[in-house]
C-alpha cells in the first residue's frame, strides 16, 4: 500500500468528520454490540451500525467487511478512486470493499493523554499466507502496556510489524526508528505513519542488521518468537530458528545496542527442556553487567503451544495440512525434550559507563493471571527500586535507611485464628502483606516481621526498628538482622517498601 500526502490527508479528514475514531465506534455501536465484536460477533455490530450515517458506512466497510454502496462511500470517504490506486478500497460489483484492515486505535485517557490513532493491517482472510502482516493484538497490547513511558531521545522498534509499538513511542521519544524483514510489513507501517502524520523512519532487514553500529535510548520488540523447528511457515510469528535460539540470540545481542543505562523490553518464548531450570537456561543467554527482569506469564504443555497457534494461523485444526503440520511440531518437541514452553516479558538494561557498584541485578518471577494495571509504571519502579538497593547493598547502609510502607499495602489477616500443624506440634498461622495495585505482589509475614512493618513511616532508620523490635521480642539484635535484611530487601524490589524521601 502506498499513501501519498494528499491522500493521507484526505483519508485522515474523512475518518475525523465522521467520528471514526476508539470512542465515536464505541458510542455508535453500544456497549453490548461492542463486546460482542470483540468475540468475533458482528451481527450486532451490523445492527448498530445501521442508521448510523457515514460513520455506520465506515464501520460497516472497514470493520465488519461490507461491501457499500458507490454513493454511500463516496460521501463518507471521498473518491473511491483514489483509495483504489493506494490499495485500500477494491470495486465488488456496485459497491465497494475493503482490502486491508484498517481500525481506530487509541489508549485510555489516564495512560496516554491525546492517543487516537488509525493502524492498518491485512484482513483475517489472508491470515494463512506466510507474509501475512498482523494488527493490533494481544501480543502487541501487553507489550504496550509493559513499555517504560520514560522521555527518550531515540527509540527502535525492531520488528516493527504494522507499526503499533512505534505509534506508542511517538509520544514519548524524540526519534523513533522501526525494522522489519518484510516489505510488505514495513508497506503498511509506512501507510499508517503516513495517515496519522507521523514522522518515523523505518529500515528493511533481519534483526539487528539494519540498524548495525548504532544505538538508542530504549528498544521495544514482539519479535517472531514461538519456538519451533528451524523454518518459517507465517514470518510474524517464525524466526527460523530452531527452537528459543533466535531469542537466545537476540537477549545476547541487545544491550550492546544500547546507550549506557539504556533499556530493552521485549515478548520472548523460552523452553522448559527436560532436566534443565528453565531460569538458568534463560540466564546463560545474558551478557555480563545487565539488569534483567524475566517475567513468566504463562507455561504451555507442546499440546497446547501447538494448538494455540494454529488456531491462531486460522487453520481447520482437522484438516490434513494442519495435522501434518502438528505432528512435525511435536515431533520436534518430543526430539528436543521440551516439557513446556514459557511466555513473558524480558526487561534489559545496559549498565552505566564506569558502573563499579557490583553486577547486575538478574531476577525471575512468575506472574500469572490476569494483571488489571499497566506493568510500564511497574518496571520504572523496579528499575529505580534495583539501583537504589545496589546503593544499599550493605547492611549497613541499609540498615541506616529509613524506609515507609506504599499507600496500597494492605495486611491480611485470617478471618478467624488459625494453627498448623509443623514438626513441633501446632504453629501460629501467620499473616500477609500485599500491594492492592501493579501486579499484587504479596509476602507471608510472621507477627516479629508486621510490627517492623508498622513501624516503618520514614521517621526512624532501619537499624533502630529492629533494636526496638529485639527488645521487644527478647532477641539478640544480630539475629533479628540476619532474618530480616534479606526480606526488606524483596520487599523493596516489589514496591510494598519504598525509600522515605
Amino acid at each position: 500500500m502506498l499513501l501519498s500526502p494528499s491522500t493521507a490527508d484526505a483519508l485522515r479528514t474523512a475518518l475525523t468528520t465522521a467520528g471514526y475514531t476508539t470512542d465515536g465506534v464505541r458510542d455508535l455501536l453500544g456497549p453490548g454490540a461492542h463486546a460482542a465484536l470483540g468475540r468475533g460477533e458482528v451481527e450486532p455490530a451490523f445492527r448498530a451500525a445501521a442508521g448510523g450515517g457515514e460513520l455506520g458506512v465506515l464501520v460497516r466497510l472497514l470493520l465488519l467487511g461490507a461491501v457499500e454502496g458507490d454513493a454511500a462511500v463516496t460521501a463518507a470517504l471521498g473518491t473511491p478512486s483514489a483509495l483504489e490506486a493506494a490499495g485500500l478500497l477494491a470495486r465488488d460489483g456496485d459497491g465497494w470493499r475493503a482490502v486491508l484492515d484498517l481500525r481506530p486505535y487509541g489508549v485510555d485517557a489516564g495512560d496516554e493523554p491525546g492517543s487516537d490513532w488509525w493502524v492498518l493491517s491485512d484482513l483475517d482472510l489472508r491470515r494463512q499466507d506466510r507474509d501475512h502482516v498482523t494488527g493490533v493484538g494481544a501480543a502487541s497490547l501487553t507489550l504496550a502496556a509493559a513499555t517504560v513511558r520514560r522521555p527518550a531521545g531515540s527509540l527502535l522498534d525492531l520488528g516493527t510489524g504494522c507499526g503499533v509499538q512505534a505509534l506508542h513511542a511517538t509520544r514519548h521519544a524524540r526519534a523513533v526508528t522501526g525494522t522489519d524483514l518484510a516489505p510488505r510489513a514495513l508497506a503498511l507501517a509506512r501507510a499508517t505513519f503516513a495517515l496519522n502524520d507521523l514522522d518515523v523512519e523505518l529500515v528493511e532487514g533481519p534483526w539487528m542488521e539494519p540498524v548495525a553500529g548504532r544505538r538508542f535510548d530504549q528498544i521495544v520488540s514482539n519479535p517472531p518468537f514461538v519456538p519451533g523447528p528451524a523454518r518459517v511457515d507465517y514470518v510474524y510469528r517464525d524466526s527460523g530458528q530452531d527452537g528459543d535460539a533466535a531469542l537466545a540470540a537476540l537477549i545476547a545481542d541487545l544491550p550492546g545496542y544500547l546507550e549506557p543505562g539504556g533499556v530493552a523490553q521485549l515478548l520472548g518464548s523460552w523452553l522448559h527442556v527436560r532436566g534443565e531450570d528453565w531460569p538458568d537456561r534463560v540466564r546463560s543467554w545474558l551478557p555480563d553487567g545487565v539488569d534483567a527482569w524475566i517475567i513468566q506469564r504463562e507455561v504451555a504443555d507442546p499440546d497446547l503451544h501447538v494448538g494455540t497457534w494454529q488456531r491462531d494461523a486460522g487453520l481447520d485444526l482437522a484438516s490434513p495440512t494442519a495435522r501434518a503440520q502438528a505432528g512435525a511440531w511435536l515431533d520436534w518437541m518430543d526430539a528436543a525434550r521440551v516439557e513446556a514452553i514459557g511466555f513473558g516479558m524480558i526487561t534489559l538494561r545496559r549498565p552505566d559507563e564506569g558502573r563499579t557498584d557490583g553486577p547486575g541485578t538478574v531476577v525471575f518471577e512468575d506472574l500469572p493471571g490476569a494483571v488489571d494495571d499497566p506493568l510500564g509504571p511497574e518496571v520504572e519502579g523496579w528499575l529505580d527500586r534495583v539501583d537504589w538497593l545496589r546503593a544499599h547493598a550493605g547492611d549497613d547502609a541499609l540498615l541506616d535507611a529509613r524506609l515507609t510502607v506504599a499507600p496500597s499495602v494492605v495486611l491480611e489477616r485470617w478471618a478467624d485464628h488459625r494453627a498448623e500443624p509443623g514438626a513441633e506440634g501446632w504453629a501460629e498461622a501467620g499473616a500477609a502483606v500485599a500491594r492492592t495495585d501493579g501486579p499484587r505482589w504479596r509476602h507471608e509475614v510472621d507477627e516479629p516481621a508486621a510490627a517492623l512493618l508498622a513501624g516503618c513511616s520514614g521517621a526512624l532508620p532501619l537499624r533502630d526498628l529492629v533494636e526496638l523490635l529485639a527488645f521487644a521480642h527478647d532477641r539478640p539484635a544480630d539475629e533479628l538482622v540476619a532474618a530480616t535484611l534479606p526480606a526488606v530487601r524483596e520487599l523493596v524490589r516489589h514496591g510494598l517498601l519504598l525509600p522515605s524521601s
